[in-house]
C-alpha cells in the first residue's frame, strides 16, 4: 500500500511540475513587452504621459487665452463707454445737413431768380 502511494504522490508532484512549467511559460508571453498585455501596457503608459502633457499645454494655453479675452473685453468697455459720451455730445450740436433759416420776406418783395452758369463750362437753358 505504500508503494502505491509513493507512486500516486510522484505522479501528482510531476502533473503539479508540469502544470507550472506551463504556467511560467504563458506567463511569459503575457507579459512580453512586443506581443503581450506587458507591451499593451507599456503603450498605454506612454500614451497616458503624453496627454498628461498634452493637457498641461491645453491648460497653460487656456488661462493665457481667458487674460487675453480679460484684457480685450476691459478695452471694449472703455470704448463703448467712451462712444456712448461722444453720442451723447454730439445732440448738443446743430445738424450739419439742416437748411439755414431763411431770413423771414419784407412785406411786398418779390421773389428773384437767377441762373447759375452751367459747371462745365457752357451757358446754362
Amino acid at each position: 500500500m505504500e508503494m502505491i502511494a509513493d507512486i500516486l504522490l510522484v505522479a501528482g508532484a510531476i502533473g503539479a511540475g508540469f502544470y507550472c512549467y506551463i504556467l511560467a511559460r504563458r506567463l511569459s508571453r503575457f507579459n512580453d513587452l512586443e506581443t503581450g498585455v506587458g507591451g499593451a501596457v507599456a503603450v498605454l503608459s506612454a500614451q497616458v504621459d503624453d496627454l498628461t502633457r498634452t493637457l498641461r499645454a491645453a491648460q497653460t494655453t487656456a488661462s493665457e487665452s481667458t487674460t487675453s479675452l480679460d484684457h480685450l473685453t476691459d478695452r471694449a468697455e472703455n470704448v463703448a463707454r467712451r462712444l456712448e459720451l461722444l453720442v451723447a455730445s454730439m445732440h448738443d450740436l446743430p445738424d450739419a445737413n439742416a437748411q439755414p433759416a431763411m431770413p423771414a420776406r419784407e412785406a411786398g418783395a418779390e421773389p428773384v431768380f437767377r441762373r447759375h452758369p452751367d459747371p462745365a463750362g457752357g451757358t446754362a437753358q
